[in-house]
């Protein structure tokens, strides 16, 4: 019955004419519209096509086998290196800062008054003691020329009371004290007369009274005039020296105190630097102590960069570092750590100071970098960029070599990229990655040519040839 049925579905009997209206009913518009002969003879070349796919199928099946085997026959020469497992690694961080003076004085001056004179400009390197601005000065010049004359007139004075009284200034003494006892003489030689008459009654008690007190003060004026010469003839006093020392010496504070309020009308630089920022000009009158130049010390810089609390102790005092100054590397000493923790950036203060063959290639305010590197505490491996290739779901695949039978093939191993880093500069650069996941200790990784291999591919490892 298998028998019959077979040509009967190889080759199709000739319809009927009821078989061929009811088959006829099951083609589609397009087909019912082309003669009976067209129909079957698709349905024919249909079915050659079926049968044709399948042996093509057959064939394919039947030589897979073969390229495998060749797959595997073909050994590739390969490159690998030990995986050696660590415990830590370090990563470099860069914290920033920047170039600071030693000295920063906002200068002004000690007493007021009116700002005639600005003598630098901003970005003006100065030395010490340069002078840098002034104020008028005419009353203090004025006050000092009349002190000034004063003391001229005390110490002569002085020399006068030291040296004593001249010959002449004696004789005058004694001729005026001779005048003077004459004239007392005389009046009291009158008096005693006036009191004759009077007693007679030949004249008045008030004509009396008057020659009696001029005789009273002719007495007086020559005991003034003996005692000047008593003065004079004796020398000066010790008391009146010393005092006109004092008058003296009094006028010479005035002139120091003149002296310094010149000084005081005048700002010098306090050392050699550079004028940040001049804040006043010429006209104003300005108080004492108000900021007229900012200056900042050129000769010593530091630079000053935060770094976190938790890594202070990876940099000691005097030790040397690297820092960058506009991408330009510069050695720095370590001069001190600040214990002060800043409050908003949890971060410690380090102080550098920089060689001075190269203060003069920056400028205090710029940004200062320093790198230290951190340690991590992370087990892994270490392996180069070019050793793997992009694996699924976020991960990496790598390729190491295991021994099969009497030949060598790989296998693939799945890791994660925890840290990436370069190595060497410009075209001498190669980066390398920290890895985890299924390496082993002692895994063989091929570092070469993994974007041929596939699992199980036969490999020689150029070492080995």
């Amino acid at each position: 019955m298998n028998s019959k049925s077979a040509p009967s579905d190889a080759f199709p009997a000739q319809p009927t004419k009821s078989d061929s209206v009811s088959r006829t009913s099951q083609w589609p518009a397009s087909l019912r519209r082309q003669p009976l002969w067209v129909r079957y003879g698709l349905l024919g070349a249909a079915g050659l096509l079926v049968a044709l796919g399948g042996i093509a199928g057959y064939q394919l099946v039947a030589d897979a086998p073969a390229e495998t085997a060749s797959t595997q026959a073909t050994a590739l020469p390969v490159e690998t290196i030990e995986a050696k497992q660590i415990s830590s690694y370090q990563v470099p961080r860069i914290y920033t800062g920047e170039i600071a003076a030693l000295r920063n004085s906002e200068l002004g001056f000690e007493r007021g008054g009116e700002l005639v004179q600005v003598l630098v400009d901003e970005g003006q390197r100065v030395r010490t003691g340069e002078t840098l601005a002034k104020l008028d000065i005419r009353n203090l010049e004025t006050q000092r020329l009349q002190v000034r004359a004063q003391r001229a007139q005390a110490i002569a004075r002085l020399s006068e009371l030291q040296n004593g009284a001249r010959a002449e200034d004696i004789a005058i003494a004694e001729a005026a004290v001779r005048d003077l006892e004459q004239q007392l003489s005389l009046q009291e030689t009158q008096t005693q007369r006036r009191e004759f008459l009077y007693e007679r009654g030949a004249i008045a008690r008030e004509q009396l009274d008057e020659f009696s007190f001029g005789a009273n003060s002719l007495q007086a004026k020559l005991d003034q005039a003996r005692s000047r010469l008593e003065e004079l003839r004796n020398g000066t006093r010790f008391e009146q020296i010393e005092a006109q020392r004092a008058v003296v010496s009094q006028l010479e504070a005035q002139l120091e105190d003149i002296d310094v309020n010149l000084s005081k009308s005048a700002i010098a630089a306090p050392f050699d630097g550079i004028v940040a920022e001049r804040r006043i000009d010429e006209g104003t009158v300005v108080g004492a102590g108000q900021a007229v130049i900012e200056l900042v010390e050129a000769a010593e810089l530091e630079a000053r960069i935060g770094v976190p609390a938790n890594i202070v102790d990876q940099v000691p005092v005097g030790d040397i570092k690297t820092i960058r100054i506009n991408n330009q590397p510069y050695a720095a000493e370590v001069a001190a750590i600040l214990p002060q923790i800043d409050s908003s950036t949890r971060t410690q203060t380090i102080v550098l100071t920089l060689d001075a063959t190269a203060i003069g290639e920056m400028e205090p305010g710029q940004t200062a970098r320093l790198t230290i590197d951190e340690t991590l505490n992370t087990e892994g491996f270490w392996l180069p960029r070019r050793a793997l290739t992009q694996g699924i779901r976020g991960l990496w695949t790598c390729y190491v070599v295991v021994s099969a039978d009497s030949s060598l093939i790989v296998e693939q191993r799945s890791v994660e990229i925890i840290q990436q880093e370069t190595i060497g500069m410009d075209s001498d650069a190669s980066t390398r990655v920290l890895v985890r996941g299924t390496l082993q200790p002692g895994d063989q990784v091929v570092t070469s040519g993994v974007h041929r291999l596939v699992p199980e591919q036969a490999v020689t490892l150029i070492s080995d040839e």
